[in-house]
């Protein structure tokens, strides 16, 4: 395979809500360059991208795919990917290496869900972004409102180069505003007959391509000059003002497809050939200690790993961005993070499930290889001489969680290898090992992403799963002192038991005065890792329990608050103060006391009414101003507290506070009245009281499977 320079090699990723068109258009590409002698459907599961068996089960993109084109003397390398939010790892992770993002708009439906999420990446990396106008030949295509609807959301840099002359079930010819030439397309789609603009048409083509031309002469001092001096700019000039433009981020160029039926794609792949920006226009990437690393390919080796992908039968599959210098077979480069040398023994470039063998590959350009013992996304390798790991990927927090059991207890090991490994390869998709909940928890990105993650774990992995309901991480406190004694006595022949301790336990809260009723011996405060605090006073006078029991009554204590009387939760933020008590010569020991304070702990425990807490999230729902009051209605079924509105470009913010038992089927209830299109994010909060009636149940609940000490 030919080895093309960093000039020549553009890489775009193809993004877009679901059904969008972007796997169709993707095969189009590969058909028209040649690469496929025959174009794949999505319907016929026999698309070069979406091979993998649950994407032809579903019938849309899971994982994000690449694949590459070679037209006209540029190799193209395209990224697919899945247009759900639930697989929004696989698409940040694309967008963070292309060079250009090309954003497919259905001509039927505009702007849909999902297309606004889409865009918040593009914009924060301020990726060069085409938009396709798909599906010019469905039966509702309005390119107008279309173009209307990406205005509203994406600004005025949206700029129309194209546009179709006869939209809907009829659509043949579009109208090209670079060339001022119209593009007339075969039956069956494919190479078009290029004809003079109509005579109805010219007029609207002349003032369409005017504005073309002060959008692309804006963006440069020396092409608005010549604008001025001559009134218009030549093809080669408008090129070299839509490239600046798009690398400011101030030119997003609109063009007209049908990749269905082969009509548009080989301009876009034209214009993606001559003008959309490659690696060495971009600005350079940031290492994590904010050096640059431009793309030079005489620059030492360093290759940016943003893709993990375990394949059946084949092991481990690295995708890497080379960001500096070349890569060939043979090398070795280190991995700091991974404090390891690995070898690179193969190199391909990859076309969906196909490898190609290649000799080397320079600074711009995407592969991966095999095998890889210590690497995985986010990781850098490089030569000895280059020094850094090239800044991560910030992928979204969790959204939804859910308990998992092998069906197999056999096979329990072994699940936890196999979610560490699915793991690396989705870092969206987080593994907990709850040691307080006694649960393995999978925390995603959506229902949908956790029940491919049961498939993949079912069909790849043969290991049947079971999903529970994630339980809470309740925590137990008090609400005002009370006082409690124990006596543990044991005797069975020979040495017996015994040890009996009274004791007062207040509510804790920093600044609270010292205590008055009886003398303070001393003093030991413990910060708890579950949160909140334990202080524990000794305030043993006369020797009535000897100083070397009292840490056992307070190892007593701190298991019965591992252990809450309440509901088994962890205790929080109580004062506790040993005053009295009894031992005896011979049968006292740790043990006798341990018990002892546990116990005189637990029954004044019962009479400081007890407080269930539970865990609070802030939440942030964004959303168009006409869903309020659906959201509204959803939030305050669930015992959501609304603490603010606002706007943020011409949306409706709503900000709330949600209990975290309400929060995963809340963000699946508001997934389902805004259709998706709600921008939902939460984070941890405090702990706040649980109210009464649900204190009640859960407490009723616990007492019926407690096991007495």
């Amino acid at each position: 395979m030919k080895t093309y320079d960093e000039k020549h090699v553009k890489n775009i990723v193809l993004l877009g809500a679901a059904k969008s068109g972007k796997t169709t258009l993707s095969e189009t590409m590969l058909f028209e360059a040649g690469i496929v002698s025959k174009r794949g459907t999505v319907e016929e599961s026999n698309t070069v991208s979406d091979y993998h068996d649950i994407e032809h089960e579903r019938g849309n993109s899971v994982y994000a795919t690449t694949m590459h084109t070679e037209w006209r003397d540029y190799k193209i390398n395209i990224i697919d990917t899945p247009g759900l939010e639930d697989f929004i790892g696989e698409v940040i992770a694309s967008i963070r290496v292309c060079d250009t993002a090309v954003l497919l708009l259905n001509a039927q439906y505009g702007v849909e869900v999902g297309t606004e999420m889409i865009w918040d990446y593009i914009d924060k990396y301020r990726k060069p972004t085409i938009l396709a106008v798909n599906q010019l030949d469905g039966e509702q295509a309005n390119f107008t409102k279309t173009v209307e609807e990406a205005r509203k959301a994406l600004g005025n840099a949206v700029t129309i180069m194209q546009y179709p002359v006869n939209q809907g079930l009829g659509f043949n010819a579009i109208i090209d505003l670079l060339k001022m030439t119209m593009y007339r397309f075969p039956q069956n789609g494919g190479k078009p007959e290029k004809l003079p603009i109509p005579d109805n048409e010219k007029e609207n083509a002349n003032k369409l391509h005017n504005e073309l031309v002060e959008k692309a002469a804006e963006n440069d001092d020396t092409l608005m000059e010549k604008y001025f001096e001559q009134g218009s700019l030549d093809e080669d000039e408008l090129r070299e003002g839509l490239k600046i433009g798009m690398l400011h981020h101030q030119v997003f160029p609109v063009f007209c497809l049908s990749a269905k039926n082969d009509m548009g794609s080989g301009r876009l792949m034209g214009f993606i050939d001559n003008v959309a920006p490659s690696a060495i226009d971009m600005p350079a990437d940031i290492t994590e200690d904010g050096n640059d690393v431009g793309c030079d390919p005489a620059g030492p080796t360093c290759l940016f790993v943003f893709k993990t992908l375990q394949e059946p039968h084949v092991g481990r599959l690295t995708f890497f961005k080379v960001m500096s210098g070349e890569v060939k077979p043979g090398m070795e480069l280190i991995n700091e993070k991974g404090n390891t040398t690995e070898r690179i023994s193969q190199l391909f470039i990859a076309d969906g499930k196909n490898r190609n063998n290649v000799d080397k590959l320079r600074a711009g350009d995407i592969g991966c290889t095999l095998k890889l013992k210590n690497t995985i996304t986010n990781h850098t390798l490089c030569e000895k001489s280059f020094h850094g790991q090239i800044a991560p990927i910030q992928f979204p927090g969790t959204k939804v969680r859910v308990a998992i059991e092998a069906k197999n207890k056999a096979d329990d090991e072994k699940l936890s290898e196999v979610l560490a490994e699915i793991h690396m390869e989705d870092p969206t998709l987080e593994v907990e090992f709850n040691r307080e909940l006694k649960q393995v928890i999978l925390h995603g990105q959506g229902d949908l992403h956790l029940l491919v993650t049961k498939w993949r774990l079912e069909n790849i992995y043969k290991m049947p799963v079971e999903f529970y309901a994630a339980k809470i991480p309740y925590r137990e406190t008090i609400q005002k002192p009370a006082q409690a004694s124990y006596r543990h006595k044991k005797q069975s022949g020979g040495a017996g038991q015994f040890g009996e301790v009274y004791m007062k336990i207040e509510p804790y809260y920093e600044g609270m005065p010292p205590l008055k009723e009886y003398p303070v011996r001393d003093t030991e405060e413990i910060v708890l890792s579950w949160g909140g605090k334990l202080v524990f006073n000794n305030c043993i006078v006369g020797g009535a329990i000897d100083a070397r029991f009292l840490p056992s009554i307070l190892k007593g204590v701190m298991e019965k608050m591992q252990e809450g009387p309440l509901t088994g939760s962890y205790v929080r933020d109580i004062r506790v103060s040993v005053y009295d008590g009894k031992m005896h010569p011979v049968d006292s020991n740790d043990i006798s006391f341990k018990i002892a304070g546990m116990m005189a702990f637990r029954e004044a425990f019962h009479q400081a009414a007890p407080q269930l807490l539970e865990p609070v999230f802030d939440l942030e729902a964004t959303a168009p101003d006409f869903m309020m009051g659906d959201i509204m209605s959803e939030l305050q079924s669930r015992r959501s507290i609304i603490t603010g509105m606002d706007t943020l470009n011409g949306f409706q913010v709503i900000k709330a506070r949600t209990p975290q038992a309400e929060l995963d089927k809340l963000f699946a209830a508001l997934r389902n009245v805004t259709q998706g299109k709600a921008k939902l994010k939460s984070s941890f909060a405090d702990y706040a009281p649980v109210p009464p009636e649900i204190q009640k149940k859960l407490s009723e609940d616990y007492r019926k499977t407690e096991v007495e000490v």
